[in-house]
């Protein structure tokens, strides 16, 4: 098993869970997080940090396995980020809305640890 971010991290980008992984297996987008699932050592610990509840275990996943490629496939484009910065400035209005992805997702690199 491995944890994932799934849609309702887009346009909030909190970085709690960051700051409390003990293998630094997060990557940054523009306006989402990824984890890792190939460094991901599913010990739980950043999911209850996401005040969007936006982490989830794989067996979470949708049917087709979406969000496990989503997070592999950016993972391996984005760069790491391995410390908390401030979320996006209408993150809290942001991390109610559901089913972001279609209209939201953008493909764009983040900052890392810049």
């Amino acid at each position: 098993m491995t944890y994932l971010v799934v849609d309702a991290c887009i346009k909030c980008k909190y970085t709690d869970c960051v700051e409390v992984c003990p293998v630094d297996c997060f990557y940054e987008g523009e306006n989402f997080l990824v984890i890792d699932p190939e460094e991901c050592i599913d010990c739980g610990v950043c999911e209850p940090e996401c005040p969007a509840e936006a982490i989830v275990p794989d067996t979470e996943d949708t049917s087709d396995g979406k969000w496990l490629k989503i997070n592999s496939e950016y993972a391996a484009k984005w760069p790491n980020i391995t410390v908390r910065k401030d979320p996006a400035p209408d993150a809290d209005d942001w991390s109610q809305v559901k089913n972001k992805f279609d209209e939201h997702f953008s493909t764009k690199p983040g900052t890392g640890d810049e």
